[in-house]
């Protein structure tokens, strides 16, 4: 039997983070030392994705990893990343959410 991980009550801010641009394999460092310096003293955190107009698999790679350290909630996902949970099926078990406040109070 597994015990499940605590989440944060709704009454946790949890920091958002807000990426712009594009991401992949060569510019994907700066998001992630923000998420890193985010989980060291948050117990999650938002991602507002709705600035990021390119994404490939290392991106993902980066939001799945995310996803099992901790309570990652993507909020207001633009076309492109919306696209790409989608077609790998990511959008079935992470939390993605319309905007950033249906992020924080989920």
């Amino acid at each position: 039997m597994t015990t499940p991980e605590p989440r944060p009550s709704s009454t946790t801010a949890l920091p958002v983070i807000a990426p712009r641009g594009e991401f992949d394999l060569d510019n994907l460092s700066p998001l992630e030392a923000q998420i890193e310096t985010a989980i060291a003293v948050s117990p999650g955190l938002v991602l507002d994705a709705s600035g990021i107009t390119f994404a490939d698999s290392m991106f993902l790679r980066l939001i799945l990893a995310t996803h099992q350290r901790t309570d990652l909630r993507i909020a207001a996902p633009s076309p492109t990343v919306a696209r790409l949970l989608g077609v790998v099926g990511a959008d079935t078990f992470l939390q993605v959410h319309p905007t950033v406040d249906a992020a924080r109070t989920a």
